[in-house]
């Protein structure tokens, strides 16, 4: 595969950035460098004719098939992989990527799925519950002052993106679930969990963030997620099974071997 079959399959993603100079901006790093793919989600301000005076001519192609949707979840559902950028660090966003290894990581990975580089907001940058879409972070370092133009940060990204490019990895990852399919399998697994109380249901986002962060670093394919959600169906299922044998005063199912468990 060449260095343009990687590139086509990742997308730069801004998430409800706040000045159209920077859209442009980013649209043209991104032709520089061989980037196609621009998707702008809530943006608080997208005037086109600004737009494109900073795309210049060249990138007008990228800027004029700019993909602008209302919310990040459905933006990011056709992706397999995510990568989040986020200058702050600490707390939840312990374990970071440089611009280097998240680009050979999106290389491996894009040549059998779509994936996507995530940036905030110019102001604040991507939140906590935004980072859950992410399949991992990248942290741009600096010599002191950490805020860096978002033009400038996605120039860097699809930099390293380019150079990864050029020297491409020679197995690369298989087939993974998208986005959509991992979210429909977080929302059961929370659902279930919550249902045999593993987990509380004031606040179970908490909590599931560790199994986001474990399947994660897997990460899963299709099939898998499959599996799991079966998993999850058959857990209900006997649940619900368990609860209508109780209330309708039936024996207890011998697999669960209270007799044993009570001793114990």
């Amino acid at each position: 595969m060449d260095q343009h079959a990687f590139l086509k399959n990742i997308a730069i993603v801004l998430n409800r950035p706040r000045y159209p100079e920077n859209i442009g901006a980013a649209a043209r790093a991104m032709c520089n460098m061989g980037l196609g793919r621009l998707i702008v989600v809530s943006p608080e301000n997208f005037d086109t004719s600004r737009i494109l005076t900073l795309s210049t001519h060249a990138a007008a192609g990228v800027a004029n098939a700019i993909e602008v949707f209302d919310d990040l979840q459905t933006a990011l559902g056709g992706f397999s992989y995510v990568a989040g950028t986020t200058a702050r660090l600490g707390g939840r966003r312990q374990v970071l990527s440089s611009p280097e290894k998240t680009a050979a990581k999106l290389i491996f990975v894009s040549a059998q799925n779509q994936a996507a580089v995530l940036f905030g907001p110019e102001d604040r940058g991507l939140t906590n519950s935004e980072l859950r879409f992410c399949h991992g972070l990248v942290h741009i370092p600096t010599a002191g002052f950490s805020s860096i133009n978002l033009a400038h940060s996605v120039t860097i990204m699809c930099y390293e993106l380019f150079k990864a490019a050029l020297a491409p990895p020679k197995t690369f990852s298989p087939k993974l679930a998208d986005r959509r399919q991992l979210d429909a399998m977080y929302a059961q697994l929370t659902e279930t969990l919550v249902r045999i109380n593993y987990l509380q249901p004031e606040n179970p986002d908490h909590w599931m963030d560790r199994f986001r962060r474990f399947f994660s670093r897997l990460p899963l394919r299709a099939g898998e997620v499959s599996l799991i959600r079966g998993i999850c169906r058959q857990i209900n299922w006997y649940a619900g099974k368990c609860y209508k044998d109780g209330k309708n005063g039936n024996p207890p199912d011998p697999a669960l071997d209270l007799e044993n468990s009570e001793d114990s």
